[in-house]
Parts: C-alpha cells; sequence; structure tokens
C-alpha cells in the first residue's frame, strides 16, 4: 500500500430540526393549547483511531464527510430524531489541523480515541416552549442551528520508538529487515526506501519495540529534495534516533561528511532533532578486518567529536545486531520509568 502522510478533507456536522408550530386537537378539548415539540440535535462528525490503518490513503478517494441532520419537531411535544454522527477512522499518530487558520485541533494517539472535529447543530424549539400566562396560542417556532463545517488538513506521524535516519544506501533497510520482520526492498542503488517502513524488534517474548524507517536524506531534503523531505516530520515523535552511516562507502565518500551531511538537513528542518538522543550506528562493518574495527570506529567518532554512543554493526553478519538492540531497549525502559 502507498503511504499517504497528509490528506485535505472537508467534514460538516449535521444540522439541528427544526422546531414546530403546532396545537393539540382532541374530539372534546376545543381549545387545545399549542404542543409542537422541539427539533432533534445533529450529528458530529468524530474522528476514530483505528490501529488496522498505516496510512491517509483513504482520504484520496473520499475528501467529503457529513453528519446527518436533526429530525424536525412534532405534534404531542415529540422531538424529533437526534441525527447519527459521522465516525471517520483515521490511522493512530494522526494529527488535525484547520487547513484555513493552520491551528492544531487534536492528536489521535490511541486506537479508539475519538476526536470530534465539527460539532452538531442544536435542535429548534417548537411553539409549546413559548407558552405562558400572557401568550397561550403562540405560533412561534426556531429553527435549527447549523452544524460546524471545516477544511482540515490531517497528518500522520509514525508512533516509533526509535527513528532510523542516513543517507541513500547507508544500509537503513537492511538493518530493520535484520532486526525485525518488516521486509522493504534492499539493492545496491539509492532511494529503495520510497515510503516510512515499520519494523517490530522484539528483544524477548515480553518486551520489544517499534523500529521506523525513513527514505534516505540528501543535501536540501529540509527544503524539498529527494524523498526523504516529506517524510523529516516522523521523527517528531520517536525516543531515539539512530543515525546510520556506511564505514565504507562503495562511492569513495568520507563518512564524516555523509555524517555532517545528514546532521545539517536535521537542523535545517527541525533545530530540536539535533538536541535528541541519537546514537551512531556504522554499518557494513563485515567489510573492514576485525582487528581494525575499533580504531575505525574510534577514528569516526573522533573526527565527529561524538560524544554519545557509538556502534558498528553489520546486518549481512550479523555483528553487534543482538547487543544494539538490548542497548536500545534498556534505554527505553529507562525513559519509561516513573520519575
Amino acid at each position: 500500500m502507498q503511504f499517504v502522510d497528509e490528506a485535505h478533507i472537508r467534514v460538516e456536522a449535521g444540522a439541528g430540526g427544526n422546531g414546530v408550530v403546532h396545537f393539540r386537537r382532541e374530539k372534546y378539548v376545543p381549545r387545545g393549547g399549542p404542543d409542537g415539540g422541539d427539533g432533534g440535535r445533529g450529528g458530529d462528525v468524530v474522528l476514530v483511531g483505528d490501529e488496522s490503518l498505516a496510512t491517509l490513503v483513504d482520504f484520496r478517494y473520499r475528501k467529503h464527510y457529513r453528519a446527518e441532520r436533526g429530525g424536525h419537531g412534532g405534534g404531542q411535544q415529540r422531538t424529533g430524531r437526534s441525527g447519527a454522527d459521522c465516525e471517520v477512522p483515521v490511522p493512530v499518530g494522526s494529527q488535525v489541523f484547520n487547513d484555513e487558520t493552520g491551528e492544531l485541533i487534536g492528536d489521535v494517539t490511541e486506537p479508539g480515541q475519538r476526536l470530534v472535529v465539527a460539532r452538531a447543530g442544536r435542535g429548534g424549539h417548537g411553539n409549546a416552549r413559548f407558552k405562558s400566562s400572557t401568550n397561550r396560542t403562540p405560533r412561534e417556532q426556531t429553527d435549527g442551528t447549523a452544524g460546524e463545517s471545516y477544511a482540515l488538513r490531517l497528518e500522520l506521524r509514525l508512533l516509533a520508538d526509535v527513528g532510523l535516519v542516513g543517507r541513500p544506501n547507508a544500509g537503513k533497510s537492511s538493518l530493520i529487515r535484520a532486526l525485525s520482520a518488516a521486509r522493504p526492498r534492499v539493492a545496491d542503488y539509492p532511494f529503495t526506501t520510497v515510503q516510512p517502513v515499520l519494523g517490530v524488534v522484539r528483544v524477548d517474548p515480553e518486551r520489544s519495540f517499534v523500529l521506523a524507517e525513513i527514505p534516505g536524506l540528501i543535501e536540501g531534503a529540509a527544503e524539498g529534495a529527494g524523498l526523504g523531505a516529506r517524510f523529516l516530520r516522523q521523527l517528531a515523535r520517536n525516543h531515539l534516533l539512530l543515525q546510520l552511516v556506511d564505514i565504507a562507502p562503495s562511492d569513495g565518500s568520507d563518512p564524516v561528511a555523509n555524517v555532517r551531511a545528514v546532521e545539517a538537513e536535521l537542523a535545517s528542518y527541525d533545530p530540536d532533532l539535533l538536541a535528541r538522543r541519537r546514537w551512531l550506528v556504522a554499518s557494513k562493518v563485515d567489510q573492514i578486518p576485525e582487528s581494525e574495527r575499533r580504531e575505525w570506529l574510534d577514528l569516526l567518532a573522533g573526527e565527529l567529536e561524538w560524544d554519545g554512543p557509538v556502534y558498528g554493526v553489520s546486518a549481512q553478519a550479523g555483528i553487534e545486531l543482538e547487543r544494539l538492540k538490548r542497548d536500545i531497549m534498556s534505554e527505553l525502559e529507562r525513559e519509561r520509568e516513573p520519575q
């Protein structure tokens, strides 16, 4: 399925039903009083978190969502039927904005969570409401009010614990395949990943975390170049970022320069991303003799002045994968502990 992380829709809540003017008519009651009932309330438009959905692709085919209007009032002070809500399933992780003002309306973060995005109109009053000692035969009623109507923008942010970033062909897809059951495309050309990939990394039967890979970042990604730009927002909810770099690139590029390039794009898009916890993960270390690996990693960290954890891994040879995932799990568990 194609990944769609933004959609534009219009929502319209139901209008309230009208109140009615009606007088009681009974055989032996020649002067029956007013008994016009109120109109029913309209229906709301409600977004509902659905964990079975992974993208916003359904909103490409349906753009308008309208709740049912309320029924009109009736005689004998009968209130009109309330309109049914329009429930719209959305993926967990969806943010909802007013498309005209840019205001954040709400955030759907849990399965089953309900977010009302357009409120229904109220029902109007029937003439029974206007009866008084001085007005025994009121012929007044009010119409129901209109429901709210908005143009909305939906944005989907992946709810992953750990984000995997790096240049194209840094080995991100190979790593997520090796750590989880996710099966992104792997090939020897850039941009094999064209949509975010989620994988569940299981450390043991009762402990796991979610790892997300976004498409590779190139220079100018924050301004729209390449494929990674539109997915940089997906990193906003990750608790930890793994910055992956090929320690011995086949194109002869400098690993240090590659790390700096990715950092520059993160900082250009959102400086807070650089302030987030990041671990440096050098991939494809099986291409370096085992006796020299530690020296290569120390040299890389030294040139980068990296003060965080540094790992050397190989998805193909299985080097250091077990230690990496256990350390990630421990880090996440420390964060989850009550302070």
